[in-house]
């Protein structure tokens, strides 16, 4: 279940992104201090461009989902998930396949976009294949410089007639 993120949620949410599996995966590697999150969610919650979203799972913060650049039929995503607490419950990949589906849902059926973007890092092979399995398109890579590393990402698309739809009993 998605749900739009509140001011309660502000240290949940700097909390999972600084998790070390979450921070591998982000182009921003490095450990978010607690004054750059809260000027981020300051800027972030009053951005008419943006929906910051928690997922949960049987009741339990499980994750984070980022819609920005909201413009019209398009607009990019990202999302990181609790690594650490679905890992520990043995829920992983079944919450990795719930908030896509829930997030490719969000984006299509209620901002009623056309096409959805993002990222990937290149050495992130799980992701990148969990994408495709939602149909997610991959394009040109780029290299970009980012906490002191050379990284190569991946952008990444996804258009509503080419989604995975949900299958019905």
């Amino acid at each position: 279940m998605l749900r739009r993120a509140t001011e309660h949620d502000v240290d949940t949410i700097r909390r999972l992104r600084n998790q070390q599996a979450n921070r591998d995966a982000s182009v921003t590697s490095h450990e978010i201090s607690a004054d750059e999150h809260a000027a981020w969610w300051t800027k972030a919650s009053a951005d008419p461009a943006r929906r910051v979203l928690i997922y949960e799972r049987g009741g339990t913060t499980a994750g984070v989902v980022n819609f920005f650049d909201i413009e019209g039929s398009t607009a990019a995503w990202g999302f990181f998930l609790d690594a650490d607490g679905l890992a520990a419950r043995g829920e992983t990949l079944p919450a990795w396949i719930e908030v896509m589906r829930d997030a490719t849902s969000y984006a299509f059926d209620d901002l009623g976009l056309d096409l959805l973007t993002g990222e990937v890092l290149e050495h992130n092979t799980v992701v990148r294949q969990m994408n495709r399995r939602f149909r997610f398109t991959e394009g040109t890579p780029q290299t970009r410089y980012a906490d002191g590393r050379e990284i190569t990402v991946i952008p990444i698309s996804l258009r509503k007639q080419d989604r995975r739809h949900q299958r019905t009993s």
